[in-house]
């Protein structure tokens, strides 16, 4: 997916990550900071004791607008937009016509009449087109290129922000709201992708180094990079879209039933009515009909796993492969999650990683790897 050195496009931060020290590297068609001088394993663990700043202003950005918005977006996506009230920010699917997952995505909804969305870097262009070629007669799509995102993570992110935001500590996980801080025009949610509380804020480009310096000038905070985000997010047991997630894969099979809220779901009061419904609510009806399941893996020698990683059941059939897998920091012994036969998806099972001809012991277990820390009030 990356562009070439000489095309790469630099977020609002760039200066500030290599005045900091960061190695930058090409994700997403950007340049973006994989590590600073700390190092993967320090910045990790900084966060998940403390507070960590994450610049994410590669990801999509875009205001849905108009009367007819949440009705015209859940007809994109299998979850309950209509229901979700004002302040609340929701978890959805994007999803082709045969159910697969064209992204994942976190929505927000503004007024009755507007909704914020943010999507994965990667696939923003796609997803905006999509979105327009699919609901632009029915609301106002509006890119917003000239937003950067930032993301404070960690247990102490809120004593951090509250200093520079006072009331902020009343938003709950998956609530938010406008605020200014350090003189920053920002919009704020309390959600995140490592597993601990935290805030994602959206903030002017024109404004976005001076709420970072800002962040960065507290105590609790220090800058971290893309790798410690993928290994944080990791140990949550949260997807990558490109690694966990595609177009081939449809929501049950991703373990993502709890994204399909029960008036969407068979009998529900709008059931159905997204692209790729039929299938999708078949394979909720009838989890027996699934041909693989997305499961967390721990590995039972301490060798990293990684992905595209073969997977075997104990007599050698080929009977899956993973998609995430590194030496989990915090729980400090290799984790992984994949795609297996349902028949080996129960927690327990024992199975073999094909690591360089060598077959690697792993057990199937319950994910999130290390407990999540949301703040829910």
């Amino acid at each position: 997916m990356s562009a070439p050195a000489t095309a790469l496009l630099a977020t609002p931060l760039n200066a500030l990550h290599i005045e900091l020290g960061a190695r930058m590297v090409p994700f997403a068609s950007y340049s973006m900071p994989v590590q600073y001088p700390a190092g993967l394993m320090a910045e990790h663990l900084h966060t998940r004791q403390a507070a960590g700043l994450f610049d994410v202003s590669h990801m999509g950005q875009l205001k849905l607008v108009g009367p007819d918005a949440a009705a015209a977006f859940e007809s994109l996506v299998p979850v309950d937009v209509i229901d979700l009230p004002v302040g609340k920010q929701r978890y959805g699917l994007l999803l082709n016509d045969e159910g697969g997952i064209i992204d994942d995505l976190m929505f927000f909804r503004v007024a009755d009449n507007e909704l914020f969305v943010i999507v994965n870097g990667a696939c923003k262009v796609g997803d905006m087109a999509h979105i327009q070629a699919r609901i632009g007669q029915r609301c106002d799509v509006v890119p917003m290129p000239d937003h950067a995102l930032l993301a404070l993570q960690g247990p102490q992110a809120v004593t951090a922000l509250s200093r520079l935001a006072p009331g902020i500590e009343k938003l709950v996980f998956m609530t938010g709201g406008d605020f200014s801080i350090a003189g920053c025009d920002c919009f704020v949610t309390r959600s995140g992708y490592t597993g601990e509380d935290g805030f994602e804020i959206s903030v002017p480009a024109a404004q976005a180094e001076i709420l970072a310096r800002a962040l960065l000038a507290q105590p609790e905070v220090k800058p971290i990079g893309l790798g410690a985000r993928n290994s944080l997010r990791l140990e949550a047991g949260l997807c990558l879209y490109g690694n966990d997630l595609d177009t081939t894969t449809t929501p049950p099979e991703a373990a993502l039933n709890w994204a399909i809220q029960k008036v969407r779901r068979t009998g529900g009061a709008r059931a159905g009515g997204f692209p790729g419904a039929d299938k999708v609510l078949a394979q909720l009806d009838n989890p027996a009909s699934l041909a693989r399941k997305r499961v967390g893996l721990v590995a039972l020698e301490r060798v990293p796993v990684r992905e595209h990683t073969e997977l075997q059941s104990t007599d050698g059939q080929k009977i899956g492969e993973v998609t995430s897998g590194l030496l989990g920091p915090t729980v400090n012994e290799p984790v992984a999650m994949g795609y297996v036969a349902p028949a080996f998806a129960a927690i327990g099972t024992r199975v073999n990683a094909m690591v360089r001809g060598k077959a690697v012991p792993m057990e199937v277990r319950a994910m999130p790897f290390v407990p999540a820390n949301y703040f829910r009030g």
